[in-house]
């Protein structure tokens, strides 16, 4: 990745969940923290997901879940990235997730799961550390 290249981060909302505040919130501090940041919007569908992940080539895809179906939706995506050759894709979770559930999605693919108050700058310092380069 050149020196100048920034890193491509799409923000998600799967399932039923319609809260977005926190979604939007890191959406604003990652890109305030230098990242280009899509925003998928409510409502998508695991497939919906994959799709715009690979239609933007992003290296990192960020899921906001409070809905409680993480452990449903979570590998999903994962599997759908693997299954279109972006394995290498970081795949990080905010939201409410209790901590056996969040050793499961990792145990699936999942890179990180951060619980709710996790300072923006933590989370970007993750990104910039994990996010695969690219050309």
């Amino acid at each position: 990745m050149t020196a100048d290249a920034r890193i491509r981060v799409l923000v998600a909302k799967p399932g039923l969940d319609g809260h977005d505040r926190g979604a939007k919130v890191v959406a604003r501090g990652l890109r305030d923290a230098g990242m280009e940041v899509i925003y998928t919007g409510l409502h998508r569908t695991p497939e919906q997901i994959v799709r715009a992940a690979v239609d933007e080539d992003v290296q990192v895809v960020g899921v906001s879940i409070l809905s409680g179906a993480h452990n449903r939706l979570l590998p999903e995506i994962v599997a759908g990235l693997r299954k279109e050759g972006l394995g290498d894709v970081l795949v990080v979770v905010g939201g409410i997730v209790p901590e056996p559930d969040a050793v499961n999605l990792v145990a699936a693919g999942v890179s990180c799961v951060f619980s709710p108050g996790t300072p923006i700058a933590e989370i970007a310092a993750f990104i910039r550390e994990k996010a695969p380069k690219r050309l």
